[in-house]
């Protein structure tokens, strides 16, 4: 019955319905992707829009290179792109992440892994690992979950971890330096709420979601750079 309700609120652009009292399953199971934009999506663009400055030289992106190319532009040289499926056409290195064969060293100037760490079990060799890749004064711009639902199609029998900001500071901490990382938490309790029921961005006052509260996580964002030689 709900769903009917929301879906005529939607087409006459009343407020959103967020589901009858004790509802057990959320408006929609896609994260948001089958009635706009996902909301988590807002905090990742904002932050790497904010921190575009380091998107430059040669760029590591994972599945393809949308964003290295929309914020680095004519100032990257060559654009690389990760992916675990050689089937992936986009892809210009093939493997795991966690696997210290896989990126070359000391190759790249800036990486951009968004939504990515959370789907490695060794999450410490995965950081390791993209430290190793980057040149010394080479950035990391990072995000992943917090707050979330977990995946129910492609991606959700890999789906391991979600972070907080204070284990985010630890774990890239000890690989970087504690003086070369800055973490960010985005989110507060309505924007967890919304994100969980699969509310649009396109759907919610924007407004909401730029009060940070960290006990709420949706996002946490890292910039790390591996220290000059």
């Amino acid at each position: 019955m709900w769903r009917a309700i929301d879906k005529l609120r939607r087409r006459t652009g009343l407020p959103i319905f967020w589901g009858e009292a004790g509802a057990t399953v959320p408006i929609s199971d896609r994260f948001g992707f089958d009635r706009g934009t996902p909301i988590d999506r807002f905090y990742i663009e904002d932050f790497l829009t904010r921190n575009a400055d380091a998107v430059q030289g040669r760029t590591l992106e994972i599945g393809d290179d949308s964003y290295t190319a929309r914020l680095g532009g004519a100032r990257t040289s060559h654009r690389d792109v990760l992916h675990i499926d050689a089937g992936n056409p986009a892809a210009t290195i093939v493997g795991d992440l966690s696997d210290p064969a896989v990126l070359p060293e000391a190759a790249f100037d800036c990486a951009v892994i968004t939504q990515t760490l959370h789907l490695i079990w060794d999450m410490g060799a995965g950081v390791r690992a993209l430290h190793r890749a980057l040149r010394p004064g080479g950035t990391l711009l990072l995000t992943v979950p917090g707050i979330t639902s977990i995946d129910r199609y492609d991606w959700g029998a890999g789906w391991y971890w979600s972070l907080t900001g204070q284990s985010a500071t630890r774990l890239f901490g000890e690989v970087f330096g504690d003086g070369n990382v800055t973490v960010e938490v985005h989110g507060n309790v309505f924007a967890a709420c919304a994100f969980l029921q699969g509310a649009a961005l396109e759907e919610v006052p924007i407004a909401k979601l730029r009060v940070r509260d960290p006990c709420y996580p949706v996002i946490v964002a890292v910039r790390a750079t591996r220290a000059a030689a």
